[in-house]
C-alpha cells in the first residue's frame, strides 16, 4: 500500500523518500528550563531517540528555545498551539521543524504567515492533526473524529500551505482509536506523497499505550505506511525511546539492539524463569549490537527450539545449557546463568551488558 514518499530534512535528520524510519519523542521538561531540557535531551539522544519535540507555550518557551537548540544532540520540532505567532518565533530562534495543530493554530492568514516564514528558512512543517482538536464543522460533517475527518483536515491545511508556495511537508492523522488511526493513515497514503508522522494520541501508560501504538504501527509499517513515528506514553520520554525500538525490532526493522527470545514456560519448566529473562531483557536494553539472544526453561528442548539464536540459555535444575546458533558452548551454575550469558555476550559482540 505504501509507496515511496517525498524527503525532508529535520536538521541532519531525513524522513521519507526511504530514508530509515527516525525515532521521536517530546520533552516533559518545562521548555522555559533550559538545563533541565538539555538534560533530558541528553538522555534521549543516548537512549537513541533521532529527532525530538518541545513545548513552546509562550514567548518565555519561544525565547528558550533557540538556547537550547544551540546546544541540543537532537534536530528539535517546535510544537505549537493555539498562537500562530510562537511558530514564528520558533523559526527565528532555528527550530529544525514545526509542528502546527491544525485545529486550533487559528487563522487561515496565521498559517500562511507560518509558511512564509518557514520557507525563507528552509524549515519543514509537520501538519499535525489530531481527533481530539478536530474543526468542529469536520465533526458535524463526518460524525465525529472519523478517519475521513482527520484526512480532510490534513488535506486542506496542505492546501493552504501549498497555495504560499510551501512543500517541506510531513503529516500526522492521530486518534486514540487505533483502528480509526489505522484508517486514516491508510487513506492518507493513497492520496499523498508526503512522509507520515505515525503516532497513537493519548495512548496511556507504559503498558497499555505500548499496546496499542505496537497494534497500529504493526499494521502500518508492514503495508509500508509509516516514515518516523512517536509511541505517545505517559511515561518518562526515554521510555518512548525504547519502547519505540522494541517495536521495530519485533518487526524488525531496527538495524540495533539485542532481540530477546524467551519461552512461555510449561510444566517442563524446572526453574523460576521469569526473573531471569526479565533480568536479561533489563541487562540487553542499552546494548548496540544487532543479536538475538534466547532465555529457555527446558535444558532438553531449548537449543532446539531457539537454534536461530545467536546466543542463549536453556536453564535445567542446578544449571543451565550455554548454547549458540543451536549448539552447546557451555554450562553455568544456577545462581551464575545470567553472568554467565553476559559474559559471552562480551565476547561476541565486545559490549558489556
Amino acid at each position: 500500500m505504501g509507496g515511496k514518499t517525498k524527503k525532508i530534512m529535520v536538521g541532519s535528520a531525513a524522513v521519507g523518500g526511504g530514508a530509515p524510519l527516525s525515532i521521536q519523542s517530546m520533552t516533559n521538561t518545562k521548555t522555559a528550563d533550559v538545563k533541565g531540557t538539555l538534560a533530558q535531551l541528553e538522555r534521549l539522544a543516548q537512549a537513541g531517540c533521532h529527532i525530538a519535540r518541545l513545548a513552546v507555550p509562550d514567548q518565555e518557551a519561544a525565547e528558550a528555545f533557540g538556547r537550547i537548540r544551540a546546544q541540543s544532540p537532537l534536530p528539535l520540532v517546535a510544537d505549537i498551539h493555539f498562537d500562530y505567532r510562537l511558530a514564528l518565533a520558533a523559526a527565528e530562534q532555528g527550530a529544525d521543524k514545526i509542528r502546527i495543530n491544525p485545529g486550533n493554530i487559528g487563522s487561515a492568514e496565521g498559517v500562511r504567515a507560518v509558511a512564509r516564514a518557514c520557507r525563507e528558512r528552509t524549515i519543514p512543517i509537520r501538519i499535525g492533526v489530531n481527533g481530539g482538536s478536530l474543526e468542529k464543522e469536520l465533526l458535524a460533517k463526518y460524525g465525529g473524529p472519523k478517519a475521513e475527518a482527520l484526512v480532510e483536515s490534513a488535506q486542506g491545511h496542505i492546501r493552504l500551505l501549498n497555495d504560499q508556495g510551501f512543500d517541506d511537508i510531513c503529516v500526522s492523522l492521530k486518534s486514540s482509536d487505533v483502528m480509526e488511526n489505522i484508517k486514516a493513515y491508510r487513506l492518507m497514503a493513497q492520496q499523498t506523497e508526503y512522509p507520515l508522522h505515525l503516532g497513537v494520541t493519548e495512548a496511556g501508560t507504559r503498558h497499555m499505550g505500548l499496546l496499542k501504538s505496537a497494534a497500529a504501527f504493526g499494521a502500518l509499517l508492514a503495508d509500508g505506511v509509516g516514515d518516523t513515528l512517536r509511541v505517545s506514553l505517559t511515561a518518562d520520554p526515554v521510555q518512548e525511546v525504547y519502547a519505540a525500538q522494541d517495536i521495530l525490532k519485533a518487526l524488525g526493522l531496527h538495524s540495533q539492539g539485542a532481540v530477546m527470545i524467551s519461552c512461555p514456560t510449561c510444566g517442563r519448566t524446572k526453574v523460576d524463569l521469569i526473573p531471569i529473562a526479565e533480568e536479561v531483557e533489563r541487562r540487553l536494553a542499552g546494548l548496540k549490537s544487532r543479536i538475538t539472544v534466547a532465555v529457555m526453561g527446558c535444558a532438553v528442548n531449548g537449543p532446539g527450539e531457539a537454534r536461530e539464536a545467536d546466543l542463549g540459555v536453556a536453564c535445567g535444575v542446578g544449571e543451565g545449557l550455554l548454547f549458540a546458533k543451536g549448539e552447546i558452548i557451555g554450562k553455568a551454575p544456577a545462581g551464575r546463568i545470567v553472568e554467565a550469558l553476559a559474559e559471552q555476550v562480551r565476547l561476541l559482540t565486545g559490549e558489556r551488558i
